[in-house]
């Protein structure tokens, strides 16, 4: 079928330009689920391009921002999940961006717009291979389909695994397609098979109802240093995380898992250039840049405490908050992440640093042996003419375990994104060729999932 790439790209071009409007139909719409702007707007119009491109659409409602699921029959048996979500990040600062975040404007072959990639030009992508399916197959589907569209990803999505597990036999598929997913510098096709988890948590400690003159210093106590102390049991300069029992549940990377990583490119370079960067911590290079995305993480995201105007106010700071991320690896649990934090904190000293948590996501992984990898694989060189990339584990996050752990069944990434997209950065952008050959991608999984 190798064929049907050609005649999926020619229709997909021959529309094109009306799928670029749905997408910036969609991104005109803010949808930020940090400010929850524009979320309940946003939905109708999710459920109104499913519908208009042949599919059943309901929206759900949740206690945070509403769930849409579709429908679309095929003549198989097999169903394919399809996740998107359509909430996007905020867009500050507005003047980083070359044209304003919410006005979609098309630029040297490129769709600028906060959404355009992450994640609403991808699920517009996916209308777009379900046309071109039916298209090519006389208005039939090979395969059903399934759409899983959420609003509540760029938080967390505190919500899906929930819905997920009560809507379990109503979303049931033999794989899916998660968000994400397209090429490297390389051009070629990148295919995710997992992802760490994550434990974002916010300490805070206070040691007085108000700053005090610094000249009490002697005498008052400090909460900024009350924070150092606390947050310098946590980890040490050799970037080991020091909290009792931590690693107890890690689990190693496999050899396959090893082989994998050690195939994929290296981008040293490009990657310091990216960040200004001179080097990586603990002096990283080579192949073991890679394998160490199997070891979990402790980020201090941020530290605020006392005066931090212009100029020099003395003063004692009587209150001090860090936000931190843990990542995680399988199979680690962000629930007992948790209580291990609040135990070795008390252990200490530290029983005065209040810990809130503000979200978890668990690991989860997909076998490279499995047979929608390989057709993903497949396939993605048979679009982009170069071999596929197989990435066995993330460094960042997803709400794909709400999925893969609670239906048991594989999650892979295909879309049409590049190393460079923006996401979550002023100028987010698509290229549009990377549309069109995202598309032509997933059309050709939806054609032979009902062959395997």
């Amino acid at each position: 079928m190798e064929g049907s790439s050609e005649r999926f790209e020619s229709f997909i071009r021959q529309h094109l330009e009306g799928y670029l409007a749905e997408i910036i139909r969609l991104c005109e719409q803010p949808s930020v689920s940090a400010t929850r702007e524009g979320l309940r707007e946003c939905a109708p119009l999710v459920c109104e391009a499913l519908q208009d491109h042949g599919c059943s659409a309901r929206k759900y409602e949740t206690p945070g921002s509403p769930v849409i699921v579709g429908h679309a029959t095929g003549k198989a048996e097999r169903t394919l999940l399809l996740y998107n979500h359509y909430d996007v990040q905020p867009p500050e600062p507005l003047e980083a961006w070359t044209s304003p975040p919410f006005e979609p404007a098309v630029r040297e072959g490129r769709l600028y717009g906060r959404g355009t990639a992450d994640d609403k030009g991808e699920f517009v992508a996916r209308l777009a291979a379900v046309d071109a399916v039916r298209a090519v197959h006389g208005g039939a589907l090979p395969c059903s389909i399934v759409w899983l569209v959420e609003g509540e990803e760029e938080i967390g999505s505190p919500h899906l695994a929930a819905f997920v597990r009560e809507q379990a036999s109503m979303l049931g598929c033999c794989g899916a397609l998660w968000e994400a997913g397209g090429v490297n510098a390389g051009g070629r096709p990148v295919i995710g098979l997992g992802y760490r988890g994550i434990l974002a948590v916010e300490l805070s400690v206070e040691t007085m109802n108000t700053e005090a003159h610094s000249g009490k210093a002697h005498l008052l106590p400090n909460a900024a240093w009350r924070m150092v102390w606390a947050l310098q049991t946590l980890k040490g300069p050799d970037e080991g995380i020091t909290i009792p029992g931590f690693h107890a549940r890690v689990t190693p990377p496999s050899l396959l898992d090893l082989e994998l990583l050690d195939a994929m490119p290296l981008d040293d370079d490009q990657l310091r250039a990216t960040y200004g960067a001179a080097e990586f911590v603990r002096g990283l290079k080579g192949r073991d840049l890679r394998r160490r995305v199997f070891e979990p993480t402790c980020t201090i995201q941020g530290i605020t405490s006392g005066y931090q105007g212009p100029g020099d106010k003395t003063v004692i700071p009587h209150r001090a908050v860090a936000k931190l991320d843990f990542r995680l690896v399988p199979d680690q649990d962000p629930d007992d992440i948790l209580a291990r934090l609040r135990a070795h904190l008390d252990e200490q000293g530290f029983a005065d640093v209040h810990i809130h948590c503000h979200g978890a996501m668990w690991p989860c992984r997909t076998d490279a042996h499995d047979p929608l990898v390989g057709l993903t694989a497949r396939t993605g060189e048979q679009v982009y003419r170069k071999p596929a990339v197989l990435s066995p584990l993330s460094g960042g996050s997803s709400p794909a375990y709400a999925v893969a752990n609670t239906l048991h069944v594989p999650v892979v990434t295909a879309g049409i994104g590049y190393w460079d997209n923006r996401m979550h950065a002023p100028d987010e952008h698509i290229r549009i060729d990377d549309f069109v050959a995202g598309a032509c991608h997933i059309a050709r999984i939806i054609e032979e999932l009902a062959l395997l």
